[in-house]
């Protein structure tokens, strides 16, 4: 499995750069603050939305701590899809949130 720090993912965020975040906590917790242009997809919704990822582009997998991005990252990857998982999660995270 693919994955990268949250640092690496705030200099993406920061430099501009089009990146895909799939944020896969409840959308209570996302209430609370998400990584900006992050989409919410619920862990438990990801198999039925799935269809709304485009397999050609790649996806960086957010969730609180790395665990349900974890298995969201697996189980995109054995679907066919470019996954990364951000280690540590938002607990981590120290960037922008809205």
């Amino acid at each position: 499995m693919k994955t990268m720090t949250t640092q690496q993912v705030r200099e993406l965020v920061e430099s501009k750069q089009t990146i895909n975040l799939i944020d896969v906590r409840e959308t209570n917790e996302v209430a609370a603050g998400k990584i900006p242009g992050a989409i919410n997809i619920p862990l438990g919704l990801l198999e039925f939305r799935m269809n709304e990822l485009d397999k050609s582009k790649e996806y960086i997998m957010v969730c609180r701590s790395g665990g349900r991005s974890g298995q969201a990252t697996s189980f995109l990857e054995n679907q066919g899809y470019k996954v990364t998982n951000m280690d540590g999660g938002m607990l981590d995270w120290n960037g922008e949130t809205n």
